[in-house]
């Protein structure tokens, strides 16, 4: 076994780690206040290549691995969660169904164009009744005259709305069959009549990423839009799902490393007694359990990668790494708070909008008992 990062990988780290530092946070904390999403960063990222990262070049990716791409979400989450929700999103929830499911035509049409960072790409999947139970979508496509006619609606879809939206990927119940919902995927471009897009604002977290509302009336798009093949349309959420675990894995990770460095320097600083609180066995035993958590979800979640990698099967360390990156952001930013006292409340301190941007990671693409679920059929069966 080796636990070793490639030279590439490093550099990965180390460049996406100085992108972060020098051009997110220095926003952060403004583009939360005002719940702003940033085209300016989303166009930057976009040059530094971190869209479709892990893409052949053919199609205007990098060509890089799993745990690259990981990396990036990771180094993008120790200093926002926005930004790199933003990331991760458009890899794993909009290129990525495209990639592995769309046709050669579909893949040169739309991959090259969303890996520059001048435009982003959604996959509907949530509605205001199908959250878990996805199986409850309502959200309805006809096939009529050559044309799918859609119907419906999806909610809290990340990138669905700004100006660099694009599109996005919509499942749909194309038929009923003895009962039995027929799910497919259909691809439904910005500005298609009866398609509206509509932003969602005074969230508790991710306040600077854009988060919609999409709205179908009569929506009519090309039959050839169809992602896959007909019926399909529920194995490719499940998959799609699966490799965005990762992703959503990564920003735990990351965050919860954010917050226990910030924990780490306030302890330092902040005296009490005559002495720095980081030498008060309180604390610094505090700390070594925060830095354990943090190591042990990094081995988890980069093992799940390499698995994904070798061609291995890996939906049962997905679910293992979601889940234990989420439930550790939480414990760890708790601590972190802890540890600032008074001041980890208050919003000079960006420890506080750690706290609150780690709490859809035990609810979004996955609640934590999902992931449970998914994880004791697979280790029962």
């Amino acid at each position: 076994m080796n636990f070793e990062l490639s030279d590439e990988q490093k550099m990965i780290r180390q460049t996406v780690r100085d992108f972060a530092e020098r051009e997110v946070k220095p926003l952060a904390k403004e583009l939360d206040e005002k719940g702003q999403f940033s085209e300016e960063l989303t166009n930057k990222m976009g040059e530094l290549g971190l869209f479709g990262m892990y893409l052949p070049e053919k199609y205007g990716g990098q060509g890089l691995d799993t745990l690259s791409y990981i990396i990036a979400v990771e180094e993008l989450a120790r200093v926002d969660s926005s930004q790199a929700a933003t990331l991760a999103a458009h890899n794993s929830l909009g290129i990525g169904p495209i990639y592995y499911y769309g046709t050669e035509e579909q893949k040169m049409k739309y991959l090259p164009k969303l890996c520059t960072g001048e435009h982003l790409w959604a996959f509907g999947l949530t509605e205001p009744d199908a959250g878990s139970d996805s199986r409850a979508t309502k959200t309805t496509a006809k096939l009529e005259n050559g044309k799918w006619i859609i119907n419906g609606s999806k909610i809290f879809i990340t990138n669905g709305a700004s100006d660099l939206s694009a599109g996005a990927t919509v499942q749909t119940v194309s038929d009923i069959k003895d009962g039995r919902k027929e799910f497919t995927t259909i691809i439904v471009e910005k500005g298609t009549p009866g398609f509206n897009q509509i932003p969602m604002h005074d969230k508790m977290m991710w306040r600077a990423s854009d988060t919609a509302e999409l709205y179908f009336d009569n929506c009519e798009v090309p039959e050839e839009n169809i992602l896959g093949v007909r019926g399909q349309g529920s194995r490719i959420m499940l998959s799609t799902l699966d490799n965005g675990r990762l992703s959503i894995a990564a920003m735990g990770l990351g965050l919860a490393q954010g917050a226990l460095e910030m924990a780490i320097q306030y302890s330092k600083e902040r005296k009490q007694f005559g002495k720095p609180i980081s030498r008060f066995q309180a604390i610094s035993f505090r700390i070594a359990d925060m830095a354990t958590k943090v190591e042990l979800a990094r081995t988890l979640l980069y093992k799940a990668c390499w698995l994904k990698d070798a061609g291995k099967p890996f939906a049962k360390e997905a679910a293992m790494s979601k889940y234990y990156c989420s439930e550790i952001a939480k414990e760890v930013t708790d601590d972190a708070v802890q540890i600032h006292g008074g001041y980890g409340l208050m919003k000079d301190y960006p420890v506080e909008r750690f706290y609150r941007d780690q709490r859809i990671l035990q609810i979004g693409e996955g609640t934590s008992e999902i992931q449970k679920l998914v994880i004791a059929r697979k280790v029962l069966n």
